[in-house]
C-alpha cells in the first residue's frame, strides 16, 4: 500500500520529535509543552504550503536559542510576558516569512554563506551545551556570555548533586551510544521512558532530582496571545527577520538535500512561504518558533518517506500525545531532558569544518586563490566568537557583514593571469610554469567581472605585467562576462596609456554585455578591437570579430 512508508516514517519520526520539541522548548525558556503546541500546526501547514516532500518542521535549537535570546531581554523577568512575546515572535516570523514568500524573496538565503552559517551553529550549539550542563549537573546556572557561563559551571562543580550527574550522564551516554551503533532506535525516547521509570520507581523527586512536573494536558485554545500590545509585535518584526533567515537557511539546506536524492526540485520562494506558514500556525496556538529540521528530516527520509502524508501522522500522533500522554512526561528528569538537548545539538559542533576551512586558507595562504580562502575561515570564525562574546543574533550580524566586507574586497582583488599558449589553449602560467611567454606578447585574462571596485587594480596589474619588450597586449574577457561603465572606461585609458608606450591592446571572445558596453562607452570606428579568438587577436593580420553594433 503506497501510504505505509509514510505511516512507519511518521511514527519513527514522532519518537524522535516528542522528547525533542519538549527539550527545545526549554532552550527557548518556555514550558516543554509549548514544543508540543508549535509542532501541530507547523507540520500541518508546511505539509499544505510547502515544497518539500520529505522535510520535517518543529520546534529546532538554533532558533530557539535565538528566541530566548530576543524575548529575555524584552521580558525582563515577567514570565507570563515572556512567554506572550515567545507566541508573538512566532506571529511575527510567520507574516515575514508569508510576505517575504509571495514577494519571491528566496534568494535571500544566499546572503548567509556556508561558512558564516557553519560559525553560527557552531557557536549557537557552544552556547546551548553551556547552557544544558548546569542541568545536567544539578547546579545554578549562572547568567551571562558563553564564557561567563562556562566559569559559572567550572566554579559550581563542588556542588554538584550526584544523583542528578548520574542520571544525566547515563541518559547522555544512551542517548550517544545508540545514535552511534543503532542510528534506527529513538535513543532519545528510549533515555526519556528510562529517566520517568527511575524517578517513579525509586522516588528521585523527593531525593532533590529536579523534574518537569505539571504538563498541561489538552489541546492549547487557538488566539492571539495575551497582553502583547500591536506596539510589541511591530517591535518584533525586525528581530523576527533574524530568526527567519537561520531558520530558513537551515531548513531550504535539509529540503534540496533530500530533493536531490528523490529526483524532483524545491521552490525556495514556496519554502518561504510554507515556512511563514508554519510559524503564524505555531504562535495561533501559543507555540513558539519553528524551522526545518536536518535531523528529523534524515530519520523521515531514512525511515522510507515519500511524501508529506509522513508529517500528517507525526502532527496526529503529536495531537494523541497531548491528550493522553503528558502525565507520562511530568515525571522527567530535566537532567535527562537535558542529555537530549546536548546530544541533539552536539553534531552540530562542527569542527572538522573548521578544519577543512583552515586547511584550505594554509595550504592557499600567499597563493593566487588564497583570498577566497582567507575570506570563508575569516567569515566562519567572526561568526563564531560573535556568537560567544556577543550572543546569537549579533554574531550573525557580525558574521553576516564582515562575509560583505571580504566578498567586496575579493571582487576587488580579482586574480589577473598572464597566459602562454599549450597547443589551441592558453593557460595560466602561473599554474604552468612550464609554458613559455613571447617576450613582445602579454596576454591576460581577469577571473571576475569588471566593475568599479576592481577596475584599477585591474589596470595596474596589467601595466606592472608589460616589460620594455611588450608590444601586444590581448584581454581575454571570456571570464568577464559583465562590465559597467566605469571598467570600460578604464579599458579606453588603459588603451591610450599603452599606445603612448607604443604597445597596442587587443580584446579578445568577448561575450554579450561586455562587447555592449564597450561600444556604449566609445561609439564609432576607433573603439577598442575585438576578435573572436585570443589566436586570431595575435596574429599580424588578424581581423576584428565584428563591425560595431554586430554582438556575439
Amino acid at each position: 500500500m503506497w501510504i505505509r512508508p509514510d505511516v512507519v516514517a511518521g511514527l519513527t519520526v514522532w519518537a524522535v520529535l516528542v522528547p525533542e520539541a519538549l527539550a527545545y522548548a526549554t532552550i527557548a525558556g518556555v514550558p516543554p509543552v509549548v514544543g508540543l503546541y508549535a509542532a501541530v500546526p507547523s507540520l500541518v501547514l508546511y505539509a499544505l504550503a510547502g515544497s518539500s516532500r520529505h522535510l520535517i518542521v518543529g520546534p529546532m535549537s538554533a532558533t530557539a536559542a535565538l528566541s530566548a535570546a530576543l524575548i529575555t531581554p524584552l521580558a525582563a523577568a515577567d514570565g507570563g510576558r515572556y512567554l506572550a512575546l515567545t507566541t508573538a515572535l512566532a506571529i511575527a516570523t510567520g507574516v515575514v516569512g508569508m510576505l517575504a514568500g509571495l514577494l519571491r524573496l528566496g534568494f535571500v538565503a544566499s546572503f548567509i554563506s556556508e561558512p558564516v552559517l557553519k560559525g553560527f551553529i557552531i557557536g549557537l550549539a557552544l552556547v546551548i551545551i553551556i547552557g544544558q550542563v548546569p542541568k545536567l549537573l544539578g547546579i545554578e546556572k549562572h547568567e551571562g556570555d558563553f564564557f561567563e557561563q562556562a566559569w559559572g559551571v567550572l566554579t559550581g562543580l563542588g556542588d554538584a548533586d550526584w544523583r542528578t550527574l548520574l542520571i544525566g550522564l547515563s541518559s547522555l551516554v544512551l542517548v550517544l551510544g545508540l545514535k552511534r551503533w543503532l542510528p534506527l532506535v529513538p535513543g532519545s525516547l528510549l533515555a526519556v521512558l528510562a529517566g520517568i521509570l527511575l524517578v517513579a520507581v525509586l522516588d528521585l523527586d523527593a531525593k532533590g532530582v529536579s523534574i518537569v512536573g505539571h504538563i498541561d494536558a489538552g489541546l492549547p485554545t487557538p488566539g492571539l496571545p495575551d497582553g502583547v500590545a500591536t506596539r510589541d509585535y511591530l517591535d518584533l518584526l525586525g528581530p523576527a527577520v533574524g530568526v527567519l533567515l537561520i531558520g530558513f537557511a537551515e531548513g531550504l539546506g535539509a529540503a534540496k538535500t533530500y530533493a536531490a536524492k528523490s529526483g524532483y526540485e524545491v521552490d525556495p520562494n514556496r519554502e518561504l512561504f510554507g515556512l511563514g506558514a508554519a510559524n503564524l500556525g505555531s504562535g495561533f496556538v501559543s507555540g513558539m518558533v519553528v524551522n526545518g529540521s536536518l535531523s528529523k528530516t534524515a530519520v523521515n527520509g531514512s525511515a522510507g518517506a515519500k511524501s508529506q502524508v509522513s508529517g500528517l501522522v507525526v502532527a496526529a500522533l503529536t495531537v494523541l500525545t497531548l491528550l493522553f500522554l503528558t502525565g507520562l512526561f511530568e515525571q522527567l528528569p530535566e537532567a535527562t531532558l537535558a542529555a537530549v538537548v546536548i546530544a541533539a545539538v552536539v553534531e552540530l559542533v562542527d569542527i572538522a569544518a573548521l578544519r577543512r576551512l583552515y586547511r584550505v586558507w594554509s595550504e592557499w595562504l600567499g597563493g593566487i586563490y588564497g583570498a577566497a580562502a582567507r575570506a570563508d575561515f575569516i567569515a566562519a570564525v567572526a561568526a563564531l566568537l560573535g556568537v560567544l562574546f556577543f550572543d546569537t543574533l549579533p554574531g550573525l550580524l557580525i558574521g553576516i557583514g564582515i562575509a560583505m566586507v571580504l566578498l567586496v574586497y575579493r571582487t576587488s582583488q580579482p586574480h589577473i593571469a598572464a597566459l602562454a599558449p599549450s597547443g589551441p589553449l592558453w593557460l595560466d602560467v602561473a599554474r604552468h610554469p612550464d609554458l613559455t611567454q613571447r617576450p613582445d606578447l602579454l596576454v591576460v585574462r581577469v577571473e571576475s567581472g569588471l566593475y568599479f571596485v576592481n577596475a584599477d587594480h585591474v589596470r595596474r596589474r596589467v601595466e606592472q605585467l608589460c616589460t620594455d619588450r611588450t608590444r601586444l597586449v590581448v584581454l581575454d574577457a571570456e571570464t568577464s562576462p559583465v562590465i559597467d561603465v566605469t571598467a570600460a572606461t578604464m579599458l579606453i585609458d588603459l588603451r591610450d596609456t599603452l599606445a603612448r608606450r607604443r604597445v597596442d591592446f587587443r580584446v579578445a571572445r568577448s561575450i554579450g554585455q561586455f562587447g555592449d558596453e564597450l561600444e556604449a562607452a566609445e561609439p564609432g570606428s576607433h573603439r577598442i578591437r575585438v576578435y573572436p579568438t585570443v589566436a586570431a587577436a595575435v596574429g599580424e593580420t588578424a581581423r576584428p570579430d565584428h563591425p560595431p553594433g554586430e554582438r556575439r
